[in-house]
């Protein structure tokens, strides 16, 4: 069986590298969330780098990915986002992640509106996010100029 994309037909052998890249990626984002509840711990934050970067690069593939983080307008975030990669990496977990955290807002943030949109529709988070204080924070994340 094989599956219609855009740039042609690719076979069931390119859907592993899509499941092989969303398990890396879940596992990464597992590993950054659970290296800053353990305070920042250097490992963990290290690993789940490395896990979502690679993940990353087998769902889009390697050359898609570079295109994404080396567009003109958006090397001053790919240089905050891969220098907090790096600076996890050396040693300094906290200092490294604020970077890492920026660079991942301002790389992502023409998604926002689509993922604050999608959450919205689910039912517990949805109602979550449309609380009074809770809706102005959401509605500012959630606009962007900037889609992707």
């Amino acid at each position: 069986m094989e599956h219609k994309v855009s740039g042609g037909w690719r076979g069931p052998e390119y859907l592993q590298y899509d499941e092989i890249g969303m398990g890396l990626t879940g596992f990464g984002v597992f590993f950054l969330f659970f290296g800053m509840i353990l305070f920042f711990d250097k490992a963990l934050l290290a690993i789940g780098n490395v896990l979502f970067v690679a993940g990353l690069s087998f769902v889009i593939g390697l050359e898609r990915t570079f295109r994404f983080f080396f567009q003109k307008h958006k090397m001053k975030a790919t240089g905050f986002f891969l220098g907090g990669v790096l600076i996890v990496l050396i040693g300094w977990p906290l200092i490294g992640m604020i970077l890492e955290i920026y660079g991942f807002f301002l790389l992502f943030r023409g998604f926002f509106p689509v993922v604050v949109g999608f959450i919205r529709r689910v039912p517990v988070l949805g109602y979550l996010l449309n609380l009074p204080g809770i809706s102005s924070l959401v509605d500012k994340v959630g606009e962007s100029n900037n889609m992707v």
